[in-house]
């Protein structure tokens, strides 16, 4: 049986992230978008949110925590975006070191959120059986998106 206060609850903490989150994708210029750029702490926190409210989602309830997840995603898309943008935006300026770091962290970035991308379609479809297994899963693998994140935007402040 379905849990209304919790799935609100979720459906609430999914939203606010996918709010926080995709102002950074709302940007006009470079320094908009540095000011936008979620911080750290930010992502961290809506990612333990996230992670929380998923935890609490049972089998019943797969369609509710897909959707959940699938706002996260493309908030995290909005967010590599927008960090994508301001490197590009503040190329010229950097040394060649920062720009090699810059653009190996993005390349991890990318790279982990394909596995949560593989994860995520794996939930999409896992049986109930599963259920558990695949939230285990796609938890692991947003959480170290949200360390690659974290490692790609250190590396762009450390320039």
């Amino acid at each position: 049986m379905k849990s209304i206060p919790n799935t609100s609850f979720a459906l609430f903490l999914a939203l606010s992230t996918l709010t926080a989150m995709s102002q950074a994708a709302t940007t006009d210029d470079a320094a908009a978008n540095d000011a936008q750029t979620p911080s750290a702490e930010a992502v961290k926190q809506n990612t333990k949110d996230l992670l929380k409210s998923l935890k609490a989602y049972g089998a019943d309830q797969k369609d509710e925590a897909v959707a959940a997840t699938k706002a996260a995603l493309d908030a995290a898309d909005k967010r590599i975006d927008a960090l994508q943008t301001r490197l590009d935006d503040n190329w010229d300026s950097m040394s060649q070191a920062a720009r090699e770091k810059a653009q190996a962290s993005m390349k991890a970035l990318r790279k982990q959120r394909t596995q949560v991308a593989e994860w995520y379609g794996s939930m999409k479809t896992s049986s109930d059986s599963a259920w558990d297994e695949m939230k285990d899963g796609f938890s692991k693998a947003y959480q170290a998106l949200a360390e690659s994140w974290d490692n790609a935007v250190q590396a762009f402040d450390s320039e």
